[in-house]
């Protein structure tokens, strides 16, 4: 016995070409003129996860551009539970760490995509949205991992990762870079305003989360979290 749950937009629907695809991490319906307020491409890959990982489904039907969509989820009533995280990818197990995070980026769905997949690892994670509120949050919740974003509103993330550097309460913290600039120039510059890892865009997130657990172990073992900045891009 199963529940379904269907969920009936009237949105800007899928291309029959695209619905075998949908479900992709970091995939997009290809619409221009939509782009300025797109996402990252993660919300349905990750929805996708989160159910297979509850031994359900989900399925995408559309009528075609500007005709809306139509999604179905079916979900076990009585499911034996399995840790399966073969959903996502991860070969092994699910990388763990238990941090205080703080996700800074103007894009809300990329806060809410990289928040639920630090959270899965067991993570504390709390979110701002531009510069300025990003250094009062690490000033007030004091995190150990501060994920932030170059390119933010107000003041952007150069300039908060100084600020945060020129505090006490500032030390200690991992900065990571997260910007869609990956030249040596760019790395350079980060390195220069405090961060200690940088991560270009779009962030492959078995990278993010095995490089936030790989911290976390190293923290366990009494090694130093923070370590020579270094660049990654998939």
């Amino acid at each position: 016995m199963e529940a379904v749950i269907t969920i009936v937009d009237e949105g800007i629907g899928i291309p029959s070409a695209m619905l075998s695809r949908v479900f992709e991490m970091f995939v997009q319906v290809d619409r221009a003129h939509e782009r300025g307020r797109g996402g990252l491409g993660v919300g349905l890959a990750l929805s996708k996860q989160l159910i297979e990982m509850h031994g359900g489904r989900i399925s995408a039907t559309s009528g075609g551009p500007g005709l809306g969509s139509t999604f179905e989820v079916r979900l076990p009533i009585a499911p034996e539970v399995e840790a399966s995280v073969r959903a996502i990818g991860v070969k092994d197990d699910l990388p763990t760490s238990r941090f205080r995070l703080l996700v800074v980026d103007d894009n809300r769905d990329s806060v809410d995509s990289l928040s639920t997949l630090l959270r899965l690892m067991g993570n504390d994670v709390h979110m701002a949205y531009d510069g300025v509120e990003a250094v009062h949050a690490a000033h007030t919740l004091r995190p150990d991992v501060v994920l932030l974003d170059v390119g933010l509103p107000l003041r952007n993330g150069y300039d908060a990762a100084r600020l945060i550097r020129s505090e006490p309460w500032g030390n200690s913290m991992v900065l990571i870079a997260l910007t869609g600039w990956g030249q040596e120039q760019d790395r350079r510059q980060s390195h220069e305003a405090g961060f200690d890892h940088h991560l270009v865009k779009p962030v492959d997130p078995k990278v993010l989360m095995t490089l936030v657990a790989d911290l976390f172990h190293k923290q366990r073992r009494g090694l130093p979290a923070r370590v020579e900045p270094t660049v990654a891009r998939f």
